[in-house]
């Protein structure tokens, strides 16, 4: 009997990755497979980059359709109700409410000649799902997962595997916490954040999104800097720092310490609250590709240093707090599993 798999499709506005596992959990390929989710032509063009994705991905792998036995879908949020888009970043205007579980389930229909099961969740949610079961290994620790980014994706895995989702599908929007910026003697008025709150999200503080922000307040203690008369726009400037950065450049250094400092602190927040025995960080300051190993190990230094402080003392001495390891894997295997862990519930 052929060995069954489990779909995970891992869609954002530009690019979709596609991966899968096995019924034990292992995944079948560590490389992803990438396509253009062309979401710029429309719904239809959208499930159609997610069905060849999945025909190019089983034929890569000599899998093939008979072999499926459920997809997991990883999509940003946020959601009308379960698998229907709201308003969301970065996404057409005509996407808001748009049953993406029920057109991708008859779609997934065709191929494979009979009704899939399929999961939809949210895509940080399901990454943190997979670097779970790596971090977790053997045991049964609940994962307190968070990946910055363009944004902050946060996510909260428990015993069962599975993530805290909510009753409204908006379970660990962690990012947009108010932050305690006021303890890393920065004051003023908040920094403003992409989802319209006023109180200074904790996103605003630790991501890409808020770094303009960050540079013009953390270059007044460098005026002397080559950024401070530079004429480049402010995406190239902040897009410059994590290079920066790793060049030892003293402004860049002092911005991504920051950053893990108020990363520190809602760590020791979201511990407080459950209680997790690992905390993994995750996004693009841990891609080993793009960043040093000293780079990564400073980052990470400073969250630990900056959240045990506040840990309660059985914390102190058993919550790990590690970096990711499965990168652009996360999402889409995250999503097969998913998919895997629902069919034996």
């Amino acid at each position: 009997m052929s060995k069954k798999v489990f779909i995970g499709t891992d869609s954002g506005a530009t690019t979709t990755k596609l991966c899968a596992v096995w019924e034990n959990g292992e995944p079948v390929s560590n490389k992803v497979l990438q396509r253009s989710t062309s979401s710029e032509k429309g719904r239809e063009a959208v499930i159609h980059s997610w069905i060849t994705g999945v025909n190019d991905f089983l034929a890569q792998n000599n899998l093939d359709w008979s072999q499926v036995a459920g997809v997991g879908l990883a999509i940003p949020g946020p959601y009308e109700r379960y698998g229907v888009w709201s308003k969301t970043p970065n996404l057409p205007a005509s996407f808001s409410g748009w049953d993406v579980y029920s057109d991708y389930k008859a779609a997934l229909e065709k191929p494979a000649g009979r009704a899939l099961p399929l999961v939809v969740g949210n895509d940080g949610n399901y990454g943190g799902v997979a670097e779970a079961r790596l971090a977790r290994g053997e045991t049964k620790a609940s994962v307190l997962m968070l990946m910055p980014g363009s944004g902050l994706g946060a996510a909260f895995v428990g015993a069962d595997g599975l993530c805290l989702d909510g009753d409204t599908l908006a379970g660990m929007e962690a990012g947009h916490m108010a932050a305690a910026v006021h303890m890393l003697g920065l004051s003023g008025k908040p920094f403003s954040c992409g989802c319209g709150r006023d109180w200074g999200c904790v996103e605003a503080y630790t991501t890409i999104s808020g770094l303009p922000q960050l540079l013009a307040e953390k270059i007044k203690n460098h005026p002397g800097h080559e950024l401070a008369t530079s004429t480049a726009s402010p995406k190239e400037k902040v897009l410059s720092l994590r290079t920066r950065a790793q060049k030892g450049d003293a402004l860049a250094l002092e911005i991504f310490d920051f950053q893990a400092r108020v990363m520190g602190l809602h760590v020791a927040n979201l511990v407080m609250a459950f209680d997790p025995g690992i905390v993994v960080i995750g996004g693009g300051l841990m891609d080993h590709e793009a960043t040093t190993p000293e780079f990564r190990e400073r980052y990470m230094r400073v969250i630990r240093e900056t959240a045990v402080p506040y840990l309660w003392a059985p914390q102190k001495n058993t919550v790990k707090i590690m970096p990711a390891a499965l990168g652009e894997l996360s999402q889409a295997i995250g999503a097969a599993l998913v998919a895997l862990y629902s069919s034996r519930s």
